[in-house]
């Protein structure tokens, strides 16, 4: 019976585990500011703007 409790403890304890490092991965995630390139031909209009 010493056994099955042992098992048990370690995979609540793998299941917690588990979840928090999924919580913490979104967390990261969602607070991740994204960023996208300008589209060429935005820039080429800005270079002969320049000119």
């Amino acid at each position: 019976m010493g056994d099955y409790w042992i098992v048990v403890i370690v995979s609540v304890i793998v299941v917690v585990g588990v979840l928090l490092l999924s919580l913490l991965t979104l967390s990261k995630g969602y607070g991740y500011k994204h960023s996208i390139d300008p589209h060429p031909d935005d820039e080429s209009d800005e270079s002969q703007d320049k000119e």
